[in-house]
């Protein structure tokens, strides 16, 4: 299968927030949130559309996205696109383009934990919080 990453436009927008909100996906992330609506998607992406980009296998097929906001990664590989190196060639291929990037991931995410490590990433804090609804 061949990589290729694009950059984002309005036509992948409705595709991240499918991959954002799959519940396969979602329990993933730091910062949880419900649902994100069509319209919640359209205002963030009008503000980040250039920060993020799209993995397509044989130059059509979307199979997930990457991007760096003011430097935090973001990354979702399609669930139906998993366990093909997709995360790997996405981060490896982001990190090209923003060096610099970092990462924060959720203790419990041992997926995202082994894709980072995979590609060369080393754990250097830990950030502690109070809240008694931590997922």
């Amino acid at each position: 299968m061949e990589m290729t990453l694009v950059k984002n436009e309005p036509k992948y927008w409705e595709y991240i927030r499918w991959v954002r909100n799959h519940p396969s996906t979602q329990s993933g992330w730091v910062t949880q949130s419900p649902d994100i609506t069509g319209e919640q998607q359209k205002k963030y992406m009008a503000k980040h559309n250039d920060e993020y980009y799209i993995c397509l296998a044989d130059n059509l097929h979307t199979c997930g996205y990457v991007g760096a906001v003011d430097g935090d990664i973001r990354v979702a590989t399609d669930p139906t696109c998993r366990g093909k190196g997709i995360g790997s060639f996405m981060l490896n291929e982001l990190m090209k383009l923003e060096p610099t990037a970092f990462a924060k991931i959720k203790i419990d995410n041992k997926a995202s934990i082994k894709l980072f490590e995979k590609c060369g990433f080393k754990r250097k804090f830990y950030i502690y919080t109070k809240e008694e609804n931590d997922t």
